[in-house]
C-alpha cells in the first residue's frame, strides 16, 4: 500500500501482515540473520478503557516504547491515523474505532541458522527448528521466524503453527489431538554443567511459573510439612549420554509439559544448562562456571551491527541508523537444550545433534 506523508512530502509503500516476506528482506551479518528495516501499519481497535483518552494520551499510556514527544509528531504528520483520516493531537477516541500507526519497523535478529527441512509431505513439512529463532510471529518478531522464513525461502505457505508444521487444517487438528491424548512423546538433549550421574534420574517436582518474571520454580514439599505445594505437577527423566567430567550430555524426556519445565527440573537436580543464565544456580562448580564465563567471552565479538549502508534511514524512526532495535542484547547465544525426536504411534521424526553437543 503506498501512502504520501502530507508534512513529511514521502512516498512510502507501507506493509500490512497480508505481505509475505521475501528472501531479499534479510541481511546476514557477524552469524545473525537481520531483517531489512521496512515500512509497517500496525492496526488496533479502541478498547473500550482507552475511550475518552486523546489519541495522544492513548499511545504514551498503552505503547510505552516511545516518547509523547514522537506520538505528537507522528499524528501531525499522518503516521498515527484513526478510521484511516488524520486527526488532531486533541482528538478524543471512541469506542471501536481503527487506529493505524506507521512504524518503520525494526526486527531483532536471530542466529543465521538454516531451517532445515527435514522431512516434507502433502500435508506436513518436518524441519529442525534452530535455537533462537521463535516459531510464528509474535512481539517483535514477523518475518525472523520459523514461519516467515520457510514462506521467503521455500515458499511454503499457508503453515499451521506446531513445531512439527501441518500443511492443512485436518493434518494440524490429527495432531492435536494425539498432543491432547498424552501419546506425543519428545526427547531432548542439554548440555549440562558437571558429571552428571550414570543412573537415570527422575525429577518429580511441581512447576509453578511466574509469568512476570518469564521466570520457573521448582516446588516440593518438606518432610511433615502439609502446606499445599505451589505450581503444577511435573516430572521429566533424564539419561546420561556422555560426559568430559566438566559438562554432561544428557538426554531428556519430559513425562509433563510445563512452562521451562526441562531447564527447572535440571537446575533442582544440579546440573544446570550449562549456558543458561537464567538457571544457572549457585551449585554449579567453580571449574565448570569458569569455562562458561570463558566461552561467552570468546562469543562476544567486536561486530558492528549499525551500519545503514543495506537500508534506508528513516527521519522520524526511533532505532535509526542503527539496524537492531533499541534494548536488544546482539550477543545472546542460543540456549544448549535442542529437541531431536517427536514420535507418536504411527509416525516419528528425528533431528540431527546440534554442534555444542560434542563435548570432546
Amino acid at each position: 500500500m503506498k501512502r504520501k506523508l502530507e508534512e513529511e512530502n514521502m512516498e512510502i509503500v507501507w506493509q500490512t501482515p497480508a505481505n509475505p516476506p521475501h528472501r531479499l528482506d534479510y541481511i546476514f551479518r557477524n552469524g545473525r540473520r537481520h531483517v531489512r528495516p521496512y515500512y509497517f501499519e500496525f492496526i488496533a481497535h479502541v478498547k473500550n478503557r482507552w475511550a475518552g483518552k486523546t489519541i495522544v494520551d492513548l499511545f504514551t499510556d498503552e505503547f510505552k516504547g516511545r516518547s509523547h514527544d514522537y506520538y505528537v509528531s507522528a499524528v501531525k504528520c499522518g503516521r498515527i491515523r484513526v478510521d484511516g483520516e488524520m486527526v488532531p493531537v486533541s482528538y478524543i477516541v471512541k469506542t471501536s474505532e481503527k487506529i493505524s500507526h506507521f512504524l518503520h519497523r525494526h526486527e531483532p535478529p536471530v542466529l543465521t541458522s538454516d531451517v532445515l527441512i527435514l522431512q516434507k509431505e502433502p500435508d506436513v513439512v518436518t524441519v529442525c527448528k534452530p535455537a533462537s529463532i521463535p516459531v510464528h510471529p509474535c512481539g517483535q518478531y514477523r518475518k525472523n521466524t520459523v514461519v516467515g522464513i520457510l514462506e521467503a525461502e521455500h515458499g511454503l505457505a499457508p503453515l499451521f503453527r506446531l513445531l512439527i508444521l501441518a500443511r492443512s487444517a485436518s493434518k494440524a487438528d490429527f495432531f492435536r489431538q494425539q498432543i491432547e491424548g498424552g501419546m506425543i512423546k519428545k526427547q531432548y538433549i542439554a548440555r549440562v554443567a558437571g558429571e552428571f550421574p550414570e543412573q537415570e534420574q527422575v525429577v518429580d517436582a511441581n512447576i509453578n511459573h511466574n509469568a512476570r518474571e518469564q521466570r520457573s520454580t521448582a516446588e516440593v514439599g518438606a518432610c511433615g510439612d502439609t502446606t499445599p505445594i505451589k505450581g503444577k505437577t511435573a516430572c521429566t527423566k533424564f539419561t546420561r549420554l556422555s560426559t568430559n567430567g566438566v559438562h554432561s550430555l544428557v538426554l531428556c524426556e519430559p513425562v509433563t509439559g510445563r512452562t521451562h519445565q526441562i531447564r527447572v527440573h535440571l537446575q533442582h537436580a544440579g546440573y544446570p544448562i550449562a549456558n543458561d543464565l537464567l538457571y544457572l544456580s549457585k551449585h554449579v562448580n567453580d571449574r565448570s562456571a569458569s569455562i562458561l564465563a570463558s566461552d561467552f567471552c570468546e562469543n562476544l565479538s567486536t561486530e558492528h551491527v549499525d551500519s545503514n549502508e543495506d537500508f534506508s534511514i528513516d527521519p522520524m524512526c526511533t532505532n535509526c541508523p542503527d539496524l537492531v532495535p533499541k534494548g536488544y542484547n546482539v550477543h545472546e547465544e542460543a540456549l544448549w537444550l535442542h529437541c531431536v525426536r517427536y514420535s507418536a504411534p504411527g509416525w516419528t521424526y528425528e533431528c540431527p545433534y546440534p554442534d555444542w553437543a560434542s563435548l570432546s
